[in-house]
């Protein structure tokens, strides 16, 4: 079994170029996963749907399910990006 190969990446953001879109409820589309790395300091995700937080640190990805309602925070000073897929990541 091969490992799934992300078919679309975000550009690498920080706490100042992040968009506001992100900052704000948002999904993914229907058969669509997402897995947020953060390469340099902390970012919290929130899922609203259930409720929950989580730490996004290096090392640490977020992984957003298909339609998964969320959004994400800054803690400070961060580079992030977001890989997209089309069948669940592993890893």
């Amino acid at each position: 079994m091969s490992a799934a190969i992300p078919y679309r990446s975000t550009p690498v953001f920080n706490e100042a170029t992040l968009p506001a879109a992100l900052r704000s409820e948002h999904r993914t589309k229907a058969e669509v996963w997402g897995v947020i790395r953060v390469t340099e300091g902390r970012l919290k995700l929130t899922y609203l749907d259930p409720v929950s937080e989580t730490i996004i640190t290096p090392g640490v990805p977020g992984l957003i399910l298909p339609e998964q309602p969320h959004f994400v925070e800054p803690l400070g000073a961060m580079k992030m990006q977001v890989d997209f897929y089309n069948e669940p990541p592993s890893g």
